[in-house]
């Protein structure tokens, strides 16, 4: 099977389980285009399709619960009950319970993808050496979240870089096309129950964001409130493409178990309710894209980190740590780059196809 009937095939299938917005959908056919890394981060479904044959050393690895769509930019920033801000993996939509290895794959094969691209300035080598290292020392020590407050300089350093001015932000997301045709009522009871009280009367934009989740209904609500701006985000959600993949019937989604799970300061303002999950948005609750980055930063540091981050998750399946820890002991010390090369050359030859059909 090609990538065009992969696609083919894994979009009927979401359509059964979630209602999507056509023209957002084209619009992520032709963003696959235009490089392999947005190709990468939009195709999640073919990439657990041919993992099993690329990297079948890897499949008999301990399972635990995983982010399953893990790259660098699938981190950010929130708030968690406290108030402080906190760094971590934000999206955990294709969340399933996978081999170890494939949370590590996936993330270092978005490294060198990235320095391939001129992104990252790192080699290869040194980059899937920080992911695992980060990765295993978080494992020994038990894990332990981001939290930019004392400690983390060069994370928060990136957390309030210039090209996240609330200015920037806020023009931004207002520029969003207003919401056409009806919202269902499901959405309208949330955005009731999260928009602060007394705010201004909000205003709903149909948000572009993200490139794996594009085409699923996704919806913002804005109004003023004490002097200022606010937004709640509400977007459907679907049951993760491992089961397309795997020929599942499950309709189970794992979104709201592997937050529970982690080793994580949760964000307080995130809620999962049925398909629907909420969240609150600003310039410092979001995902932070490699281009919004400091021109000046330790990237070793900042995969390390990545690593660290990707064992709290893990760390969520305790039953399996020992045995991941015997697993890794075992493995070549080149293991992670060989598979994430593997996996990018595959992902490239279907990128390839993909822009020429």
């Amino acid at each position: 099977m090609n990538i065009v009937e992969s696609t083919r095939r894994y979009e009927a299938w979401l359509k059964t389980k979630t209602a999507l917005n056509h023209k957002h959908v084209a619009l992520k056919h032709t963003l696959m285009k235009e490089g392999v890394f947005a190709f990468l981060r939009a195709t999640f479904y073919r990439w657990i399709q041919i993992w099993p044959q690329v990297c079948a050393d890897l499949i008999p690895a301990p399972a635990v619960l995983s982010v399953a769509d893990l790259h660098i930019e699938n981190f950010g920033t929130w708030r968690d009950s406290e108030g402080r801000l906190i760094w971590g993996v934000n999206d955990f939509d294709e969340a399933y319970t996978l081999p170890y290895t494939n949370d590590l794959v996936r993330l270092a094969a978005s490294a060198v993808l990235a320095i391939s691209e001129n992104q990252l300035e790192l080699n290869s080598i040194d980059a899937c050496g920080a992911i695992l290292s980060g990765y295993m020392k978080g494992l020994e020590k038990g894990g332990r979240p981001f939290v930019l407050e004392e400690d983390h300089k060069n994370l928060r350093a990136m957390a309030f870089g210039n090209l996240r001015d609330p200015r920037r932000f806020w023009t931004k997301l207002t520029a969003q096309k207003k919401m056409k045709g009806s919202v269902p009522k499901a959405v309208m009871k949330i955005f009731d129950e999260v928009m602060p009280k007394a705010s201004s009367p909000f205003e709903l934009v149909s948000r572009v964001s993200g490139l794996g989740s594009l085409g699923r209904f996704r919806v913002v609500a804005i109004a003023e409130w004490h002097g200022g701006k606010v937004a709640r985000e509400v977007k459907a959600l679907a049951p993760s493409a491992c089961l397309w993949a795997r020929n599942g019937e499950s309709n189970k989604i794992l979104y709201q178990t592997i937050l529970e799970r982690a080793v994580r300061c949760r964000d307080a303002f995130v809620h999962v309710t049925g398909p629907w999950i909420s969240r609150r948005l600003s310039p410092h609750c979001c995902r932070i894209a490699l281009a919004d980055l400091p021109q000046k930063r330790d990237e070793y540091r900042l995969l390390h980190a990545m690593g660290w981050e990707t064992a709290n998750i893990h760390l969520g399946s305790r039953e399996s740590i020992a045995g991941i820890k015997r697993d890794s002991a075992k493995r070549r010390a080149a293991w992670l780059q060989e598979a994430a090369e593997a996996m990018l050359k595959a992902t490239t030859r279907d990128w390839k196809d993909w822009k020429s059909s």
